[in-house]
């Protein structure tokens, strides 16, 4: 059984469309797929129609921007109910945030010489549910300033590069307790990725697991094999799921084709009980998995 639980779409910062990606999920011969679009649910619908049509399993998911200690943390929610007011009101905020920095992002680009506007990053971003960074490198790509994301970011978009612009991201323990409370099960997307081999560890993870956290991603383009090996010890020791994905993007992100990484069955079979025990606990009711 192939399962890959971390993959985007055009409606955050993917260039394939939900039912594209759906499509692609099939054709790459996985079974079961989980759609994670930043901060948003809008593309569910849409993805769910084509896994019927396609015969594979979806899991309903987004992958939530977080903030702890001062450090970003990319947080995975599987099955929660997207109509929880306190769900609904942070994921507003993340999104506005998103928007809201872009015109500083641009003016800073101008300031440097490159003639790049709004207009241009809405050529790109589409029916994304909000624009952001990736959208700003396609536009970059798009004028021939690059020649793909991963040099504009390397070059303007990262932090402490010259375009780059903070904004909001929720506490990751509060985040955790609303996904809880929605019915969901979370999971820290490559914790040992952008943060940096080793944190969060053991003992920063205690308190999150107290929170309600279900899991980590191990099997991630980002981990080598000691961190994979360091993180799945980890995982055993706080009785955490371990998951494993492609964060697939389409063509906006090179070397994490679908499937790359996978999750074993009886992971995803675990994921899958602490997501129907937070349903339960919650008494909301919560997306099912699409079983194609």
């Amino acid at each position: 059984m192939r399962i890959d639980l971390h993959t985007h779409s055009r409606v955050s910062d993917g260039t394939d469309s939900p039912s594209e990606l759906v499509r692609a999920a099939r054709a790459a011969r996985l079974d079961v797929v989980a759609l994670t679009d930043h901060d948003t649910s809008a593309g569910w619908s849409e993805a769910a129609a084509a896994a019927r049509v396609e015969g594979i399993e979806l899991v309903r998911g987004m992958e939530i921007s977080t903030d702890h200690h001062g450090h970003g943390v990319h947080l995975l929610a599987y099955l929660p109910d997207p109509t929880y007011p306190p769900l609904v009101e942070e994921l507003a905020r993340i999104l506005e945030g998103r928007d809201g920095r872009l015109p500083t992002m641009i003016a800073r680009l101008q300031e440097l010489g490159i003639d790049l506007t709004l207009d241009d990053v809405a050529a790109v971003s589409g029916d994304a549910a909000a624009s952001g960074r990736p959208h700003v490198a396609d536009a970059l790509v798009a004028k021939g300033v690059v020649a793909s994301r991963d040099e504009a970011f390397d070059r303007y978009l990262s932090s402490g590069r010259p375009a780059y612009v903070g904004r909001y991201a929720a506490p990751l323990v509060s985040m955790i307790r609303i996904v809880a409370a929605a019915g969901g099960a979370t999971v820290i997307a490559h914790p040992w990725g952008r943060s940096g081999r080793g944190r969060p560890d053991q003992a920063d993870l205690g308190p999150l697991v107290e929170a309600g956290l279900a899991g980590l991603e191990v099997d991630h383009q980002d981990h080598g094999p000691v961190e994979r090996r360091e993180l799945r010890a980890i995982a055993r020791n706080l009785d955490l799921v371990v998951t494993g994905s492609s964060d697939y993007h389409g063509a906006g992100k090179t070397g994490h084709g679908l499937g790359v990484n996978t999750t074993e069955a009886e992971e995803y079979a675990r994921l899958l009980d602490r997501a129907a025990a937070a349903s339960a606990a919650s008494g909301r009711t919560t997306p099912e998995v699409v079983r194609g």
